[in-house]
């Protein structure tokens, strides 16, 4: 059983995560877990959970609370870990082994690591501590001021750790690598200087003098006109060391000391390394960026990339040389064929070409395209990426995450390793690890203006180590989970997709029948419209009118209403399936939360969460404050499940419920 408050809060067992319930309860847990084997008064908890006034009942819901998660953790074989759950008067302990949680174990992994006296060893550790990171701290919990402190402290404490992998990076010559690490946390802490004397410096080791300049400046406006003041010592004296040695003719120093002992096979003199991890063998030299003049080549006739991409290695008409970008061979072209009959979405399109070229936040843009099952979301995205693909002449990246399959989502390493042979990594130089990978794909594209499409994503946990970390790179994300988790932290940019309306519907049956036969009877394009609940991947028969069929009929091959339904129940927790399969007896799928717990036989509270997460998964809307619908063809589905054979399908519901944000 492990602990994690590194991001959201969950305990996971050898049998998967438990559900711990609503915001409360995980914030208790989380309190409790923040002072492990300590008593922690009631009072505390009370002031902790609630930012105003707390209610008559306060007392009462927090016993409640604490009696489920005795009950959630003896379910989940507590007893056996050695966890105890006890109350002690008016206060209540923890008792647990600390190396379950999550923080503890980072806490000791930092503390081992000398960057500056065995980087070799701190390397490796640092880099474990860190991978421990999920999310921001205490996801998931109240937004009261305890908590925020607590999870502010935790974030101060990541960040130590990254400043410390990059100074060990750097005492090793690895100075692409610190690059990388420390340009994603500046980026979101501008004004943390001990982070940006770290950048600069490391981007000055690798011969990018006028960029670690830019960053002290950068950085001193901002601390001028957020903060009113000046740059303190760390961030003066790492730019005055850059000039004294400008002005000595240092320039870029060497990649990797010349004592160096650990890895081996050198590039060519002068040609920077980047050395990462691959798999379980020692480190390997990867081409790093270039400075000017330097060539950034692979092997005579040795194929750089593999995949969809064909692209291979080698400067294609010396466009590498001199930009800093380390870029190889032709631009990747991997986005799928235009959509055929694509009508409509005009303000889709034009919400995502707003948001995928502001450039006024400081960070590489990013979009999630989210809506219910079949409702054209890929289409959308690759539409709006054919549009614009000359606004990125360094290619465009596509891949399927595989979220909401049938079988296991795409690991992030899977996904990375097609990125960095379709940029021209040569396969056997590509990372094994995906922080790594990471880290070497952030590096590679920091400087090209490329688009990224990422399709079907399941969790914001598996999209951020895709996102790419240059200012001219954009990102467009498609789920049916709203993805809360990047809107929140990484800046992304919702923009929804709903079913087709009455005008739009008939304008797409009249592309795929002939206008004149819509024509000849728009009633008739209307009832088929309706019948298909507006969804633009239905199979148009007059045959829809037989519900007991419709949801066979509303299938091709692999492409049917039915499968596209069912992966997104599969994500379910067994609760929520059951909630969702109650709904569907509504009679005329309109209904509020007393509604749906009369149906379910749910308390409030626990129909409260599943219906918001029902919501952010696109299989009931919320139109309007505690009004709720849900469509025909969900409703079908639902009943098919509870009906002959829908047993053993609806038993078979995922335990965890799909990312909450």
């Amino acid at each position: 059983m492990e602990f994690s408050l590194l991001g959201p809060i969950a305990v996971t067992t050898g049998s998967g995560e438990l559900s711990l319930g609503p915001a409360k309860r995980r914030s208790v847990l989380a309190l409790l877990l923040l002072q492990p084997n300590t008593t922690v008064p009631l009072e505390q908890l009370i002031d902790s959970l609630w930012e105003e006034e707390p209610p008559e009942h306060a007392r009462t819901v927090v016993q409640g609370h604490v009696s489920r998660l005795r009950a959630t953790l003896a379910e989940g074989g507590a007893e056996a870990y050695g966890i105890e759950l006890t109350t002690h008067g008016s206060a209540y302990l923890l008792r647990l082994p600390e190396e379950l949680i999550d923080a503890h174990r980072f806490g000791e992994l930092v503390a081992l690591a000398r960057p500056e006296a065995a980087p070799a060893d701190a390397v490796p550790l640092l880099r474990e501590a860190l991978g421990l990171w999920r999310g921001p701290a205490l996801t998931g919990t109240v937004t009261s001021p305890p908590f925020a402190a607590a999870a502010h402290a935790l974030e101060e404490r990541r960040l130590t750790a990254v400043e410390a992998l990059g100074r060990a990076h750097g005492a090793l010559g690895e100075h692409e690598q610190a690059a990388a690490i420390l340009y994603s946390a500046a980026v979101n802490h501008p004004l943390r200087e001990g982070l940006i004397a770290g950048l600069m410096r490391a981007l000055f080791r690798t011969g990018r003098q006028s960029d670690a300049l830019e960053w002290f400046h950068r950085t001193r406006r901002l601390l001028n006109e957020e903060l009113g003041v000046d740059p303190g010592e760390r961030l003066r004296e790492a730019y005055e060391e850059i000039l004294r040695a400008e002005a000595a003719g240092a320039g870029r120093q060497p990649s990797r000391p010349a004592d160096a002992t650990r890895g081996a096979g050198h590039g060519p003199a002068g040609a920077p390394s980047f050395h990462v991890k691959h798999g379980q063998g020692g480190r390997v030299p990867l081409q790093g960026g270039a400075d000017a003049g330097d060539a950034v080549e692979a092997p005579a006739g040795e194929p750089a990339a593999g995949g969809a991409s064909g692209a291979r290695g080698g400067t294609e008409g010396g466009s590498a040389a001199g930009d800093g970008s380390g870029r190889t061979g032709a631009a990747p072209r991997l986005l799928p064929r235009p959509p055929a009959r694509f009508l409509a979405r005009e303000e889709q399109l034009g919400a995502l070409t707003e948001a995928l070229t502001d450039r006024t936040t400081g960070e590489s843009p990013l979009a999630v395209v989210a809506g219910p099952a079949g409702v054209g979301k890929t289409a959308c995205a690759v539409q709006w990426a054919h549009l614009h693909a000359d606004a990125f002449p360094d290619g465009q990246l596509f891949a399927d995450l595989r979220g909401f399959g049938e079988g296991d989502e795409a690991a992030p390493a899977e996904i990375l390793r097609d990125f960095l042979l379709a940029l021209g990594t040569p396969p056997e130089r590509v990372p094994g690890s995906a922080q790594a990978a990471s880290a070497l794909f952030r590096s590679l594209v920091a400087d090209r203006r490329l688009l990224v499409v990422l399709d079907n994503a399941r969790s914001s946990a598996q999209v951020r180590p895709l996102l790419p970390g240059g200012l001219h790179c954009a990102t467009v994300v498609t789920s049916r989970s709203r993805l809360d988790g990047l809107v929140a932290t990484d800046c992304a940019r919702p923009v929804g997709l709903q079913a087709l309306g009455h005008e739009e519907g008939a304008a797409l049956l009249g592309a795929m029948l002939g206008p004149e036969r819509v024509a000849e009877d728009p009633a008739a394009a209307r009832e088929l419209v309706d019948l298909c609940d507006g969804l633009p991947l239905a199979r148009l028969a007059a045959a829809l009118r037989d519900e007991r069929r419709r949801l066979a009929l509303l299938s091709a091959e692999d492409t049917g209403m039915a499968a596209a339904l069912r992966m997104s129940v599969a994500r379910l927790s067994a609760d929520d399936a059951r909630l969702l399969s109650a709904l569907a007896t509504s009679a005329d799928g309109h209904l509020n939360a007393s509604v749906a717990a009369a149906l379910a036989g749910y308390d409030p509270e626990r129909t409260q969460d599943g219906l918001d997460r029902l919501a952010e998964m696109h299989l009931v809307d919320e139109e309007a404050t505690d009004v709720y619908t849900i469509s025909t063809l969900t409703q079908l589905f639902a009943r098919d499940e509870r009906g002959e054979g829908g047993k053993g399908r609806r038993s078979g519901a995922g335990e965890e419920s799909g990312e909450r944000g």
